[in-house]
Order: structure tokens, then C-alpha cells, then sequence
């Protein structure tokens, strides 16, 4: 993943077409608004407000969060797209930006052409929790029991076609293995019924299984990142655990629409890298479950490209489609 993000940024760079350097040099002299494809209350929507406080503090002009949940996050990423490309208005984009074209019949845009990535933020991380009845101790364990029982592991989603179901069938993709899927509506009812044995496993996010962890309800076996993390660093990656080369990062970055001035993107992405890069920041995103990373505009972009294509593959092998 990481040697297809090192080839494909050289390449990045096209996607930002040079308008008028006056429009970047009054920049910004209006409110900034970062559109959210969630709810109030979640991880995204409260690392979204974080980074706009510091934002203007930095930028010196009022930024606004505008909260647009729906369709997987399509509502915001369709509004984004349609947006005017003045540096005025950005997506807070997530995994979900890269995971939808593979597996919405609907969709409406295109996840390369119609966007600018400014910066990578952060990693959300997200970790493979089992119920205590489960007689595996490590991934290699599980993998072992799925073989040896085809189909009869379930493994619960907070639904079909988000980060977590894709990130169990590259799971089982890779291992060779069958596993039964069971959608729910969110993380809480699926946590509810892991903790009460009627389901096997799932991929959740930290910030909602670590309680759960800790307290002894669940076990963690392995994080999906391609290093332990400082959020829990007793549980091992799944590659070192057993699946060696998985990896996947849940993600969260800010994008605007297409052919954004590219002063205007070096403006935003400097003032992001200076916001992230302080430690108190750090120590809230950590609470909310997140790992700072501040990948640049091509390395960004070049991160989205080969995003993309890991997803469509996978939703193409596990016969993943929703919607009309």
C-alpha cells in the first residue's frame, strides 16, 4: 500500500489546475466551512471541530462545521462536489470517500476528478475484537478455527458497505477463509450483542471497543494499522498476529472541490500541518481514537488513488453492490 502511495505521487500533482494567483493571496478573507458527512456527537464530527478551532485561530476568519450525514456520506461528499471551488468551502472526507465507489450503485461523483485533497489528517483506529467464549487467543488462532468451520464464524458490521464489513472481507479474502456476515445499525447494537456471546467478532473502532477491552467484556486480537499504535499498545497488528501484509487505515482527511487554486491548498494544508502537529491536538485526537498522520496534497491524493482501487478489488471478490 504504502510503495503504490510513493509511485502514484509524483503523478498527483495534475489534479490541481492554476487559476489566478490574486484569488490565493486574499485568501481567506470570509468564514470556512467543513462539511461532515456524520451526525453531530461521532469521532468524526468531533475531530471536524477540533481542527476548526484551531483552524481559526490560525487563519484569523470564522470556521464553521456543517453537518450533512446520510447515504454513507454521500450527501456531503455530492454537496462538496457541486460546491464552488473558491477555498471557501471543504469535505471532512473518511474512509467512506474511497469505499463508496466500490460498492454504491448510486453514485454520483468521481472520488478522483471532482475533488482536491489538501491533507491526510489522521488514522482512526480500528481493531478486530472477538467474545471471550471464542477459544482463540490470536489472530493465527482464528483464522485456524474459521477453516476448520466454513461459514460458521459471524462477524457483525456497523452495515453493509462501510469500513468495517470491507475490512473483514479483506480479512477473510487474505486468510482463505469464510465468515458470515451480520450488518447492524451502528457500533453500540453490534458491541451489545458481541459482549452477549450471539455473535463471534468484528471490526470496530478503538474509541468504542477499548471500554469493553479493558473491562474484560471482549478480547482484542490484533489493530488493523500496519503498526501497533500508542492507543493500545499491548495488542499486536493483525499482519504480526497472524495474517502477515494485512493492513488497512480508516481515515479521515480534508478535500475540496475540484481545481482549487494550489496556493490556497499549500495555505490550508500549512495552517493543518501546524494545528496537528501541536501536542495538545494530538492528545484530543487521541482521545477520540486518532492518530495523526499530515500527509501532504500529492502524497494525499496519491493515498486516495490506491484506496480506491484496494476497495473496488475487494468489493468486486466478495460480490459487494448496494443500492438500485
Amino acid at each position: 500500500m504504502r510503495k503504490m502511495i510513493g509511485a502514484l505521487a509524483a503523478a498527483a500533482s495534475l489534479w490541481f489546475a492554476v487559476p489566478s494567483a490574486a484569488q490565493a493571496e486574499e485568501w481567506p478573507s470570509r468564514p470556512i466551512t467543513l462539511v461532515v458527512g456524520f451526525a453531530a456527537g461521532g469521532a468524526s464530527d468531533g475531530l471536524a471541530r477540533i481542527l476548526a478551532e484551531r483552524l481559526q485561530e490560525e487563519l484569523k476568519v470564522p470556521v464553521l462545521v456543517d453537518n450533512k450525514p446520510g447515504a454513507g456520506t454521500m450527501i456531503a461528499t455530492n454537496f462538496v462536489a457541486r460546491s464552488a471551488a473558491d477555498g471557501y468551502t471543504f469535505m471532512v472526507g473518511s474512509s467512506g470517500h474511497t469505499i463508496n465507489p466500490a460498492v454504491q450503485k448510486s453514485i454520483r461523483y468521481d472520488a478522483l476528478k471532482d475533488f482536491t485533497p489538501v491533507t491526510l489528517v489522521a488514522s482512526l483506529l480500528h481493531v478486530l475484537v472477538v467474545k471471550n467464549e471464542l477459544p482463540v487467543k490470536n489472530v493465527a488462532e482464528l483464522i485456524a478455527l474459521a477453516k476448520s468451520k466454513p461459514g460458521e464464524i459471524t462477524y457483525a458490521s456497523v452495515g453493509a458497505g462501510t469500513s468495517t464489513h470491507l475490512e473483514a472481507e479483506l480479512f477473510a479474502a487474505m486468510a482463505g477463509i469464510q465468515l458470515t456476515h451480520i450488518p447492524y445499525k451502528g457500533s453500540a447494537p453490534a458491541l451489545i450483542d458481541l459482549t452477549a456471546g450471539r455473535i463471534d467478532m468484528m471490526f470496530d473502532a478503538v474509541a468504542s471497543s477499548l471500554p469493553l477491552v479493558q473491562g474484560g467484556k471482549i478480547r482484542a486480537l490484533g489493530v488493523v494499522s500496519a503498526e501497533r499504535s500508542a492507543l493500545m499498545p499491548d495488542v499486536p497488528t493483525i499482519a504480526e498476529s497472524g495474517l502477515p501484509g494485512y493492513e488497512a487505515m480508516p481515515w479521515l482527511g480534508i478535500l475540496g472541490p475540484a481545481k482549487l487554486d494550489p496556493n490556497i491548498v499549500g495555505k490550508l494544508d500549512a495552517a493543518i500541518q501546524k494545528a496537528i502537529s501541536e501536542p495538545a491536538v494530538k492528545e484530543r485526537f487521541a482521545k477520540l481514537g486518532a492518530d495523526v498522520i499530515g500527509y501532504g496534497p500529492q502524497k494525499f491524493s496519491a493515498f486516495v488513488a490506491a484506496d480506491l482501487k484496494k476497495w473496488a478489488d475487494i468489493a468486486q471478490r466478495a460480490h459487494i453492490q448496494i443500492g438500485e
